[in-house]
């Protein structure tokens, strides 16, 4: 029989919007303003903290609907933006340097609905508030990382190939080698010359020097390098943040831009984003004076660094092994309930680290922890000179031989320990960064564009309605139905996407789909019309209608998100935004205007007998 749908296709439909319903109500419910107040540098946050804020705000006369302590973090809600500003200021004052006060907005979803997932759509930067971050990376210190690195492959190297030298030591932009003779300088040339083509390399007959140099085609290797990958490791650090759909792109030759929408922890940010932390591990020099090391008397192969305590080590300068072979790494307490950091390698540093430690049981092998600090001081291109600090983290025997998995303690405290595990997990930096340029979008401008957004919605959704019902009659209410439905499934994809995020271009997309939808539905009815006209059934006619138009309709979307793709993969930030909820909206509106409304025809005028139909 025409125009009759089984009773599985109707039942799917109705459970796919449904479905988009339910994960759609979270945006009911509305958000919050809210403080959070979390420990910074170590510092924790517990109950004697709780107690604290909620004397200050009692005493500032300031009124807060809900404060709970969780997950190390406390969250202050309040009815309004006034108060939530108020404490924030208050709260700053009072708890000092030591806390970091964050404005944040929580949704208001109720438990059951966020047992199953449910959660309100994330909005951008732009409707959010969030922050914006200009960060630039310091150029002169990845062509001093990359030196100090060849100093160590040229030591490598010319061991392996087993030509002797008496040292490599950098000096100024050069790398320059002592040889005792001019055979085994003559045999380093050729091998170096052979194995490092983007390098210069100047013999010193009368010196028994060899000179190696930096080419300008490598020093520009080394700083797009340093660029991109910084990026790739800041991306890492901004979901490490759990932050949704941030923006991390290049800007020119040695800066990046960072924007954070709906950031809870402005303060934590930075200080996530622009650390430099790592680690390197190195063996303890057990037959060096550590007295005379004090005194300035240190040996030639030797380092001397400091722990925390300010306790004096003294350490072999070949490094063990570095951070850049970390995979993985996270915080845990060990037997002691003491804080440690364990580590994952990858398989060179695996390899590497099995065998160094099977030729060196019984012997102390400290972890190092490095960090670069900005200074006051600028070079002569203008870039910030950043101070290398160096610190032993913790001493340990080797009781066996490591391998690819094992743990370090003497990280300080959980919250450090956690810190810590996080930038190792990310990455080190292969450059110093620093933040140069701050920018805040406050919640109050979000709140505006999200009223004026969601009224521009409104209003072309309104207009749409009234015109298909007027045009097209009951055939139009129907329409409006599939709209309806549309409007929702969006919202209800949107929210349950972990990546998808409103910006205000996003709802501009929303606003465009609403005219795509219908004219899907334009498309048939003229078509169905057409078929009457040319003495078709009714039956016959919905029948073609459908039929008829779908390809056309097929065509029209399928380029149309050809079109959204290729914006998602070239764009960035808004752009994103906006093809994204495109993208979404066309696959739904297909779905609704289509499949949605022909269900609801088949099952009001399906399978009968009429001699006109309302359209």
């Amino acid at each position: 029989m025409l125009n009759k749908y089984p009773l599985w296709k109707t039942l799917m439909v109705l459970f796919i919007v449904a479905f988009g319903a339910l994960y759609a109500t979270p945006n009911l419910y509305g958000e919050s303003p809210a403080v959070q107040v979390s420990g910074l540098r170590g510092v924790e946050v517990d109950a004697s903290t709780l107690d604290k804020i909620k004397a200050e705000l009692t005493q500032g006369n300031i009124d807060f609907s809900n404060i709970v302590l969780e997950k190390g973090q406390i969250l202050a809600r309040f009815a309004d933006t006034e108060q939530q500003l108020k404490a924030r200021d208050l709260l700053d004052e009072s708890l000092g340097d030591k806390f970091s006060v964050a404005l944040n907005l929580t949704p208001n979803t109720p438990d059951w609905l966020a047992s199953l997932g449910g959660t309100p759509m994330k909005l951008g930067l732009d409707l959010s508030g969030g922050v914006s971050f200009l960060i630039e990376v310091n150029m002169r210190e990845a062509v001093t990382k990359a030196q100090d690195a060849m100093v160590g492959d040229f030591r490598t190297d010319l061991r392996g190939e087993k030509i002797r030298y008496r040292s490599v030591k950098q000096v100024d932009n050069a790398i320059n080698i002592q040889f005792r003779n001019e055979e085994s300088m003559t045999a380093a040339y050729s091998f170096l010359k052979k194995r490092y083509s983007k390098y210069l390399l100047t013999e010193n007959d009368d010196t028994l020097v060899l000179s190696v140099v930096m080419t300008e085609q490598r020093i520009k290797e080394i700083r797009e390098y340093a660029l991109e990958q910084n990026i790739t490791i800041i991306r890492n650090r901004v979901n490490e943040l759990g932050v949704s759909e941030p923006l991390v792109q290049r800007q020119g030759k040695k800066h990046i831009v960072i924007e954070l929408p709906g950031v809870q922890d402005t303060a934590k940010a930075k200080e996530i984003l622009s650390a430099t932390a790592t680690i390197d591990f190195r063996l303890v020099d057990t037959e060096g004076d550590i007295g005379s090391a004090i005194n300035g008397r240190v040996p030639a192969s030797s380092i001397l660094l400091y722990e925390r305590d300010g306790t004096p080590v003294l350490l072999k300068k070949r490094v063990m092994l570095t951070g850049d072979h970390i995979v993985d790494a996270g915080s845990s307490f060990d037997e002691y309930s003491r804080p440690q950091v364990n580590i994952d390698l990858d398989s060179a540093g695996g390899s590497r680290m099995s065998n160094v430690t099977k030729n060196n049981i019984g012997k102390p092998m400290a972890t190092v922890f490095i960090e670069y600090k900005p200074t006051d001081r600028k070079d002569a291109e203008g870039n910030t000179i950043f101070e290398k600090i160096e610190e032993v983290i913790s001493v340990a025997t080797i009781q066996a031989r490591l391998g690819k998995s094992f743990r370090i303690t003497g990280a300080g405290s959980q919250a450090e320990a956690h810190n810590l595990a996080l930038l190792l997990r990310a990455g080190a930096l292969v450059a110093p960064i620093q933040i140069v340029e701050e920018r805040t979008v406050g919640p109050t401008l979000g709140a505006e564009n999200v009223r004026l957004g969601f009224e521009a919605i409104m209003m072309g959704f309104g207009m749409v309605f009234i015109f298909m019902m007027v045009y097209y009659r009951a055939f139009g209410v129907v329409a409006n139905l599939a709209l309806g439905a549309n409007l929702v499934l969006i919202i209800g994809i949107m929210s349950l996407i972990p990546g998808a995020t409103l910006t205000l271009p996003g709802m501009a997309g929303i606003v465009l789909t609403v005219g795509m939808a219908v004219d899907a539905n334009v498309l048939i009815f003229e078509r169905i019309r057409e078929e009457i006209r040319a003495g078709k059934s009714m039956q016959q006619a919905i029948h073609q209608g459908y039929d008829a138009a779908f390809s056309t309709i097929i065509d029209a979307n399928i380029t149309t998100l050809i079109a959204a793709v290729i914006l998602y993969s070239i764009g960035t930030g808004p752009i994103k935004g906006f093809a994204i909820t495109l993208s979404i909206g066309i696959l739904t509106s297909m779905f609704t205007a289509v499949i949605g409304t022909r269900m609801v025809v088949n099952a009001v005028w399906g399978g009968k007998r009429l001699d006109k139909l309302p359209i």
